[in-house]
Order: structure tokens, then C-alpha cells, then sequence
């Protein structure tokens, strides 16, 4: 079930049996040459729909901008700022938290917006605490890592070593791959450029990995490699996702 194709009637209905909302969040930016811009929100999305069907959760909006100002200097990328994207992740909990959701589970895309997501965690419980009056414990975050799933990364290693890097690495373009066949890119790569340290600011990020690369063979991906990614993502969700939900 996706939120914005439910009516308000119908969500009614979930909250009278169930708390709980799986939202997909990821970022719009660039993935080298041969990768989606839109890469780290279709890999969660695509894997969140797919579970939510066994899970029977509602599914909310994708959030498909995350914190990517260190990939600015490459055309298409568009990026919100760490205290943006912290202001606007408030404002959808507590939106949600207002009709009476309780469990929040980010399934994230983008190794860049952890730090700000989890400092959104804090400023919500932080929130409640300081409140003087209204119930207390009914809101539960938790930020799950598709690409940190254990049996998607062990099919990463094994599919690719180290030759897996660090951005627009093949698993990742090989799910978007399966999940948009018509869109997938050809290019002629340069040699991997090893990762010696992450970037600062966009310019760093541009004269470290001038193709927009961190040590990954994007040219390994392909759609079969794609569909068994995307079977063990929604395979490790359910798991995590129920884990959340049912033992608190």
C-alpha cells in the first residue's frame, strides 16, 4: 500500500489496526557515467514496495533528496542541506505522528544522509521530551541501509570484491538495471581511481573522482546481478522491518 494512493478513509482504517510506515529515502545525484542520478532513491523504493506487499505496511512518499552537496560540481545533482533535510524529516514524523503513526522505519539509499537522519532522530525524541504535556514513547525511529543489508553485501563481495568501491558501485546500478531496463547507460570507463579519503565540498569530491567514481567497476552491473539484489533486499527488510516493529 503506497500512501499517496490511498484515501484518508483508508489510512484511518490502517491506524484503527497498526502503527507502523516504511518511507523510502534516498537522494538525487550523480553516479558516474554509466549510473541513474535518481540511483539511491529507486534502490530503497523499488525494495520497499516489493517487501510492503508481505508486510502488508503502508508505504509513504519517497524522499528523493537527500544530503549530496559533496556531488554539486557534477551537472543534475540536487542536494539539501544537513539542517534542511533534518527540518524536513521533523515535519514528516510529526505530520504522520499527528494522525496517530508511531513506528517509523527510513529505508535509506545514500550513505550521505545518515548522519543527518540520525541527528533528525534526536531532534524528534528531543521534542517530546521537553514537552511538558502528551503521551510519551509514541514515536519510534529507525534507519535501515539497504546496501548494509548482511545478505546484500555478501553478494556484493562475492559478485564484485573490491572492485564494489564506494559510490556508483555495481550492485547498486545493477538493481536500477532491473527495475528500469529501457534506461540503462553504455560508456567507456576511465581506470578505477582509488578511494584515498572522502571529500569535503563539492570541488574536492570533483578533483578526487573526476568521473564521479569512488573505486567502483559500474560496468560489472547488470540485470540478472540486479533482480537477486533486489530478492535479497526485500528478504533482509521484511526481517529487519518486523524486528522493528514487533519486538520493541
Amino acid at each position: 500500500m503506497q500512501l499517496h494512493l490511498m484515501s484518508w478513509p483508508e489510512v484511518a482504517n490502517y491506524l484503527s489496526q497498526r502503527q507502523d510506515i516504511l518511507i523510502p529515502i534516498g537522494s538525487t545525484e550523480q553516479h558516474g557515467p554509466m549510473g541513474l542520478i535518481g540511483t539511491d532513491a529507486i534502490c530503497p523504493e523499488a525494495i520497499a514496495n516489493a517487501a510492503a506487499a508481505e508486510l502488508g505496511c503502508i508505504v509513504g512518499p519517497t524522499i528523493n533528496v537527500g544530503m549530496a552537496q559533496h556531488h554539486l560540481a557534477f551537472p543534475g545533482t540536487i542536494a539539501l542541506r544537513p539542517s534542511t533535510l533534518i527540518a524536513y524529516l521533523q515535519d514528516y514524523v510529526n505530520s504522520l505522528a499527528l494522525a496517530g503513526f508511531t513506528h517509523f522505519y527510513f529505508f535509506n539509499g545514500h550513505g550521505g544522509n545518515i548522519p543527518s537522519v540520525e541527528a533528525a532522530f534526536s531532534e524528534i525524541y528531543a521534542e517530546r521530551s521537553y514537552q511538558r504535556q502528551g503521551p510519551s514513547g509514541q514515536v519510534r525511529c529507525k534507519l535501515g541501509n539497504w546496501f548494509r543489508l548482511p545478505e546484500v553485501a555478501a553478494l556484493a563481495s562475492q559478485l564484485y570484491g573490491d572492485k564494489e568501491g564506494n559510490h556508483a558501485t555495481p550492485s547498486e546500478i545493477a538493481l536500477t538495471q532491473f527495475v528500469y531496463p529501457h534506461a540503462i547507460k553504455q560508456a567507456e570507463l576511465a581506470p578505477i581511481h582509488a578511494t584515498a579519503r572522502y571529500a569535503t565540498d563539492s570541488r574536492d569530491f570533483r578533483a578526487l573522482f573526476p568521473d564521479g567514481r569512488m573505486g567502483a567497476d559500474s560496468a560489472l552491473a547488470s540485470p540478472q546481478a540486479g533482480e537477486q539484489f533486489l530478492r535479497l533486499g526485500v528478504q533482509g527488510l521484511i526481517r529487519e522491518y518486523n524486528a522493528f516493529v514487533h519486538h520493541p
